[in-house]
C-alpha cells in the first residue's frame, strides 16, 4: 500500500530536494540525491532511479539507490521498450500494480523475470515542454504502488525536472569555458615549442609548427603531447 504524505511533510521533502541540487552543479550528483529522497517516499520501494534522456531516449545521465535498478534500466535500453521508456515518451505517468499479469513490454518483462520486481510507478521528468527523462521507483511485492503513488511521484518529478533542467543549463557555460581554457592552454603550448624549436634549429615560425605538426603524425600522437615533450627536452634530436 502506498505510503500518503501529508502535505506538509511533502512540502519538507521537495523543499530538501530543491536545496540539495540547488548546491550542486553536477547532474549526475543531482539526479543521485533525488532518487534517494524518492526511495524514502514510500514505504515498500526496493530502488529508485532517475534517467535523463536525449531526443532519441538514449540515457544521458543516471542516479539509483540501489543495484536492482541500474539493472533493470539497462535491460530497458537494451531491449528499447520498458516503464521508465513510456513514462518519458508519453509524458505521463506508468504504474504497474502487479508484472506478473502485465502485457506491456513482453521482451523486458522476460529479460526482467529473474529480478526482485513486481510493482513499478515511473514519472516523466517534463521542464517546459522537453521530456528529460523519468524518475521510477521499484518493489519487491506486488500492490505496493497505486494511483496515490503516481500522484506523488509527479509531485516530486514537477519540480525536480525544472532544477534538472536548470542544472544541465547552467553547466552548459562551464563546459564552455573548460573548453576554451584548454584550448588556450595548448595554443600556448604548442607555440612555446615552436620557439623552442625555431632557437634551437634557426626555424621560422611555421616551419616549426610544421615539425611538430610531422612528428605528431608519425608518432599517432596529439599535437599538445608533442610540444609538451619539445619543453622537456624529450623530443628525438632532428625530430
Amino acid at each position: 500500500m502506498a505510503q500518503r504524505l501529508p502535505l506538509d511533510e511533502l512540502s519538507t521533502v521537495v523543499a530538501r530536494i530543491q536545496g540539495l541540487l540547488l548546491t550542486e552543479e553536477k547532474a549526475t550528483t543531482a539526479v543521485r540525491l533525488l532518487a534517494q529522497a524518492a526511495k524514502e517516499s514510500v514505504a515498500g520501494t526496493i530502488g529508485a532511479g532517475v534517467s535523463l534522456m536525449d531526443a532519441r531516449g538514449r540515457r544521458t545521465s543516471s542516479g539509483y539507490t540501489d543495484g536492482i535498478v541500474s539493472q533493470a534500466d539497462a535491460i530497458q535500453y537494451e531491449c528499447g521498450e520498458g516503464p521508465c521508456l513510456t513514462a518519458w515518451a508519453a509524458e505521463e505517468p506508468v504504474l504497474v500494480r502487479d508484472l506478473e499479469g502485465e502485457s506491456r513490454w513482453p521482451e523486458w518483462r522476460k529479460a526482467v523475470r529473474g529480478l526482485p520486481i513486481a510493482s513499478v510507478v515511473s514519472a516523466p521528468l517534463i521542464a517546459g515542454r522537453e521530456s528529460l527523462g523519468a524518475l521510477k521507483l521499484y518493489a519487491a511485492a506486488p500492490g505496493v504502488y497505486d494511483a496515490s503513488s503516481a500522484a506523488l511521484l509527479q509531485l516530486f518529478a514537477a519540480p525536480a525536472a525544472t532544477l534538472l533542467a536548470h542544472i544541465q543549463a547552467s553547466e552548459a557555460p562551464h563546459r564552455m569555458t573548460e573548453g576554451l581554457q584548454a584550448s588556450l592552454y595548448t595554443r600556448d603550448l604548442v607555440n612555446r615549442a615552436c620557439g623552442v624549436l625555431m632557437e634551437r634549429s634557426g626555424l621560422t615560425h611555421e616551419a616549426a609548427l610544421q615539425q611538430l605538426m610531422k612528428f605528431a603524425r608519425s608518432e599517432n600522437t596529439a599535437l599538445q603531447h608533442v610540444s609538451e615533450r619539445v619543453l622537456a627536452g624529450t623530443l628525438p634530436p632532428g625530430a
